[in-house]
């Protein structure tokens, strides 16, 4: 070989090596840091059963337990749908302006959808949703009757949307543009209020119809029955998770071995049955993989 070449392929392997070296102390620092620190400090947007914003939810139980898993003290910052990936990420916020991180994962009952996918990375999924469309009690429509093909269900209830005045919440799963609802005639107004306040919103006549996800359609049920009736679904089904920074790559990877373990040793399944103890019976395919094996 050639002085020349030989020189060439010295500086690509210590090059190379350097690469590697330089990740692999970026991705090991993550967790020291962490740890350093002495906190894990959980963003959340209090919405369902998921965060509530008293100390408890599915997801703030999920976190506290992840907390002690790294061996650290716990830490909740509350936030809201528009600011939580910018606070989590540093990028810009929906006003345009530079944010600051300030926690390390987001964890709020996040549906997993491609433009979130392209600012965070998300864990393996860790609850089964899909979008309804909802309406009052005393309105005109009711509930479809189920085919074998979710997507003719789908058209079904689009079907019944023309001149109907819908309430959607943008920037969230239940954003009425992300199944082009106003293509199927409806009336669609944005709802300036919190995912929380939409079902009461509906109940109180602001609208006729809304979107729910089913999380918050099943508390919504429970909360005040006989107010709302299921009409069908607006969406295939989705999963949520818990988000992370793209850099963030060793902190993803030990929070999806903790939530593995919780499926394994029940501790998973009985926060669940805690807090949603009906969604089994309509995911049931969900709840059958990999629990409690």
């Amino acid at each position: 070989m050639k002085p020349s070449k030989l020189r060439f392929s010295l500086i690509c392997i210590l090059t190379g090596s350097l690469i590697c070296l330089s990740v692999a102390v970026g991705r090991g620092m993550e967790i020291a840091e962490i740890k350093k620190r002495g906190v894990l400090l959980h963003l959340g947007v209090p919405y369902a059963n998921f965060v509530t914003g008293s100390g408890d939810g599915l997801d703030t139980e999920l976190m506290q337990l992840f907390a002690q898993y790294l061996g650290v003290e716990y830490q909740y910052i509350k936030t809201s749908w528009v600011e939580a990936i910018p606070a989590l990420t540093g990028e810009k916020s929906g006003d345009g302006r530079e944010s600051q991180i300030v926690g390390d994962i987001i964890a709020n009952g996040m549906t997993v959808l491609p433009k979130r996918e392209k600012l965070v990375d998300f864990s393996i999924p860790t609850f089964p949703t899909q979008v309804w469309l909802v309406a009052r009690s005393d309105s005109s429509l009711t509930p479809i009757q189920p085919t074998d093909s979710i997507e003719k269900d789908i058209q079904m209830v689009r079907g019944l949307l023309r001149g109907r005045e819908l309430l959607g919440v943008r920037n969230t799963c239940l954003d009425p543009d992300l199944y082009n609802l106003e293509a199927a005639g409806a009336r669609v107004r944005c709802f300036p209020g919190s995912l929380n306040e939409v079902a009461p919103a509906i109940i109180n006549g602001e609208a006729e119809l809304t979107l729910l996800d089913v999380p918050d359609a099943l508390i919504a049920l429970d909360k005040w029955p006989g107010k709302i009736k299921i009409i069908g679904p607006i969406s295939r089904s989705q999963v949520m998770g818990c988000a992370f920074a793209k850099s963030s790559v060793e902190l993803r990877e030990v929070f999806n071995s903790f939530f593995e373990q919780c499926k394994k040793d029940g501790t998973y399944r009985r926060l669940v049955t805690k807090y949603y103890p009906r969604v089994a019976y309509y995911f049931p395919e969900f709840f059958r993989m990999g629990q409690d094996e």
